[in-house]
């Protein structure tokens, strides 16, 4: 990604925390990135939030 692009948040969704979610958000970026869409994955205690953003 290079510095001139924008982020444009989509949604957001917090679920338990589940180790595997990792491997989905990793598959979720390798195979949709081409559709300009980025997937990131945060925890806070022992909740995961993952969110969807559009690359412009």
């Amino acid at each position: 990604m290079s510095s001139e692009e924008k982020l444009d948040l989509k949604s957001v969704l917090e679920l338990d925390s589940n180790m595997d979610l990792y491997k989905v958000v990793d598959f979720l970026n390798k195979n949709l990135k081409d559709k300009n869409l980025l997937f990131g994955l945060t925890m806070n205690n022992n909740k995961m939030r993952i969110s969807i953003y559009e690359t412009a």
